[in-house]
Formats: C-alpha cells, sequence, structure tokens
C-alpha cells in the first residue's frame, strides 16, 4: 500500500500480533486513515456494494451448491426441490437470482462512474484493466449459473452461446467444431456439460474475490480518483476513510439493500425468463432464445452480424475495446465535468447501450416503428466501437475544456481560485 504506516499497538498482544502477522495494521492503514479525497459523491459508494454482492452471492451459492444436483435428469427437480422442500431454500435461491442481476446493476453503474470521471486514465490505468478482467470473469459465472436450473432457456443459451465456437471452423477446419465438444463433454450438451459448468460456476466466484484483492491493492497505490479528475495536493483535500466514508458507504449499502428485499420478496422473477420454468427440453426449441438482462447488448451486437465469425469477432471486440480506453482517451482531463463536447457523446452512449439491450431482448425480426431493430442494433454496435475508436481520441485532441479547480479543497469550500485545465 502507499504512504508510511501510521499504525501503533497500544497493547503488548497488538505489539506480538503485529509483528508476526500485521492484519489490524493493514485494516488500520486500508479502511481507518487512508486519505480518501473528501468530495467523493453516491456513485463512488458501489465498489463497496459490490464487495457486498459478491459475498452474498458466494454465501447463498455455497448453500444452494449442498442441495443441488448437477445431473442432467435430476437438475431440474433438485431446484425445485430446494424451493418446496428445504428449509427457506426459496429464499436462498431467490437472493442467489437476483442478487446476480442487482451485482449486475452495480457493476453498470460502477463501470459507467468510472468511464465518466476519467478513472482509467494514468495512473489508475491497471486498476481498469483488472476492472475489465473482474467483469469478463462475472460474465462467464453468470452464463454457467444461467445454465444450471436446467429449463429450456438454461439449455438452449448453453447449446447456442457453446456452439460460436464452431465459428472458428471458417478459419481452422474442424477446430472449432472440436473445441465445442470438448466444451460439452460430448457431442450435444447433456449430462457432462452441466457437472463442467456446475464446477466452474462454484470455482470462479472465488477467483474474482481474489482479483478483487488485486483491484483493491491496485487502488491503494494511487488512491481514489474524484469527480473533479485533479490530483491531491495538500492534506486538506482528503479525509480518513473511515468515520467518513464508512458511514456513508454503510447508508447506501442498507439504501440498496432495501432494493434488493423489494425484488427478493415481491418480484423475484422479474430478471427471469418464464420459458427457464419448463424442464429442459431438446426436442422443443423456444420462440426466442434470449441471454439474462445484463448480457444483451452484447448479444445484440453478435445477432446483428449476419456473419457467424464476424458476429463472434464484434462480441469478442467489444470486450477487449474496454482493455484499451486507458491510452484511446487522449485528453489531458479526466473529469467529463469539465469536458461538455465529450459530455454529450457520453450520454449518447449511455442510450446506445440501453438500445442494443432492448434490440437483444426482443425477437430477430422485430420491428419499432416499421424499422427491423436488426438495423437498429447495427447502428447501436457502430456507435460503440465508433465511441471508443474514433470519437473518444479525436475529441481529446479537438476539445477545449473548462477550467479546473487550484484543488479539491477550494472546490468543496466554494473558493474562487482556479486553474485553466493543462
Amino acid at each position: 500500500m502507499s504512504g508510511q504506516s501510521t499504525y501503533t499497538p497500544k497493547t503488548g498482544l497488538e505489539k506480538w500480533i503485529d509483528q508476526r502477522l500485521p492484519l489490524p495494521r493493514l485494516m488500520h492503514d486500508t479502511m481507518t486513515t487512508f486519505p480518501t479525497p473528501r468530495n467523493l459523491n453516491i456513485w463512488y459508494t458501489f465498489g463497496g456494494i459490490l464487495t457486498f454482492c459478491l459475498g452474498v452471492q458466494i454465501v447463498t451459492g455455497i448453500v444452494l451448491a449442498m442441495h443441488y444436483v448437477p445431473n442432467a435428469d435430476l437438475a431440474f427437480d433438485s431446484v425445485e426441490s430446494i424451493m418446496r422442500d428445504v428449509n427457506y431454500g426459496w429464499l436462498v435461491r431467490y437472493i442467489h437470482s437476483t442478487g446476480a442481476s442487482m451485482f449486475f446493476l452495480a457493476v453498470y453503474i460502477h463501470m459507467f462512474r468510472g468511464l465518466y470521471y476519467g478513472s482509467y486514465k494514468a495512473p489508475r490505468e491497471l486498476i481498469w484493466i483488472i476492472g475489465v478482467l473482474i467483469y469478463v470473469l462475472m460474465m462467464a459465472t453468470a452464463f454457467f449459473g444461467y445454465v444450471l436450473p436446467w429449463g429450456q432457456m438454461s439449455f438452449w443459451g448453453a447449446t447456442v452461446i457453446t456452439s460460436l465456437f464452431s465459428s472458428i471452423d471458417q478459419v481452422i477446419p474442424h477446430l472449432g467444431t472440436a473445441i465445442t465438444t470438448w466444451l460439452w463433454g460430448d457431442f450435444a450438451v447433456g449430462d457432462a456439460t452441466l457437472n463442467r459448468f456446475f464446477s466452474l460456476h462454484y470455482l470462479l466466484p472465488f477467483i474474482i474475490a481474489g482479483v478483487v484483492g488485486l483491484h483493491i491493492w491496485a487502488l491503494h497505490v494511487p488512491g481514489n480518483n474524484n469527480p473533479l479528475g485533479i490530483d491531491v495536493k495538500s492534506p486538506q483535500d482528503t479525509v480518513p476513510f473511515h468515520p467518513y466514508y464508512t458511514v456513508k458507504d454503510a447508508f447506501y449499502l442498507c439504501c440498496f439493500v432495501v432494493l434488493f428485499a423489494v425484488f427478493v420478496f415481491y418480484a423475484p422473477d422479474f430478471f427471469g425468463n418464464p420459458d427457464n420454468s419448463i424442464k429442459a427440453n431438446p426436442l422443443v426449441t423456444p420462440p426466442d432464445i434470449v441471454p439474462e438482462w445484463y448480457l444483451l447488448p452484447f448479444y445484440a451486437m453478435l445477432r446483428s452480424i449476419p456473419q457467424k465469425l464476424l458476429g463472434v469477432l464484434v462480441l469478442v471486440g467489444s470486450l477487449v475495446t474496454l482493455v484499451f480506453i486507458p491510452w484511446l482517451d487522449t485528453s489531458r482531463v479526466r473529469s467529463c465535468r469539465f469536458r461538455p463536447l465529450m459530455k454529450q457523446f457520453f450520454w449518447a452512449f449511455a442510450v446506445d447501450c440501453v438500445i442494443l439491450g432492448y434490440c437483444g431482448s426482443q425477437s430477430v425480426d422485430a420491428t419499432a416503428f416499421g424499422v427491423p431493430l436488426v438495423w437498429v442494433a447495427r447502428l447501436g454496435t457502430l456507435y460503440y466501437f465508433g465511441y471508443f475508436w474514433v470519437l473518444m481520441p479525436i475529441i481529446g485532441l479537438i476539445e477545449t475544456p473548462k477550467k479546473l479547480p487550484a484543488s479539491i479543497a477550494q472546490s468543496v469550500l466554494g473558493e474562487p481560485a482556479a486553474a485553466p485545465a493543462e
């Protein structure tokens, strides 16, 4: 961690522990006295909320794994048994299934906050890249988990997504089919596939927890970014993390838990697909095969490309693009608060993601106001890549940003002194 430790053991026991396993020192330096910009707003509380969500998913997942049977003939019935026979099994399952959606809701807010305030720019590039890795691991974990209930959407979702690897045959004959068969563990999605996905779904959250540790470690080296996007210049710009931000984070976490509870108790199937309440049947294909809502924008990109291999490349490229954002943004100003032109394109990008999600949720031949949604998705995909690879580099060169405050403290205290953007 950055900076000198200010921890002083107060008792002989604390000194003995500190000399052998300095966990109290670590907690003190990273939680209690860690200097944090004094102007962090509500959007910066979602890091702590995400840690809570990860913990909830791991705990409830472990409980569900005690009763789940990863067998193609028994999986669906075992889920029904959890709901009907296990004490409070319905509650644990609803917390877990709703928790996945709440997890992604929080992570999207966290990511868009990072994009808006320029938290990916130097010296925080590695924090952003590790965050993208966590996001990809979350997507994989969610996909594996979506298969486990072994309903109609689970089975056919697994079939469609794993079959994407067969597109590699267009480059190297037979390689894609071999990879797909290897993933299935058979010549079709079945018992072996379910066992593999269950194992991976159980394993990946612990890997995510480890990568989250790296994410937090990387954050504590340069410290937090802030809504102004300017560096800390004096002790007046910061406050100790505790009690100021622990109390603030705890309050907004409680608000988040209330929203979480509303969905768990009053609309537990709000984010689900009704077809997944039907046991998997390889002989009956659902009218529309769609993933969960948090993957819909990427699904829309994939489906908008008529050529299978190109669609897969676009899907992969949309995720790989996120890694290069720190170098695609050429502006010397971090926060969109002081970038009037970039701010407009950012909100257009946010709307574009929502539109892509809507297109992904509709059938392939759906239309809106007489316009085929597949063409809307193509335009949305074009803007997605254009925002990062064209607009972000060019706007950073031609935009004239607003004046930046001289310091965080002066901005918070309302003093007039300001320095022009460099």
